[in-house]
């Protein structure tokens, strides 16, 4: 019973170190690219409140 149990594991560790081994995503060096660089454009929000007006409080 030992043995069957310790064969079951041995099994599966050998069988995941397999799967580690072949399914690792192998990437290639990406090579540098000279790329411009993105301006960005402020945008101008026009619906601000005035800085001297208060919200209504409501009482």
């Amino acid at each position: 019973m030992i043995t069957i149990i310790t064969l079951v594991i041995t099994s599966l560790v050998v069988l995941n170190f397999l799967l580690l081994a072949f399914s690792c995503n192998k990437t290639k060096q990406k090579s540098a690219v000279k790329a411009q660089p993105i301006k960005r454009i402020p945008t101008i929000i026009t619906n601000q409140l005035e800085a001297h007006q208060l919200a209504q409080t409501g009482s």
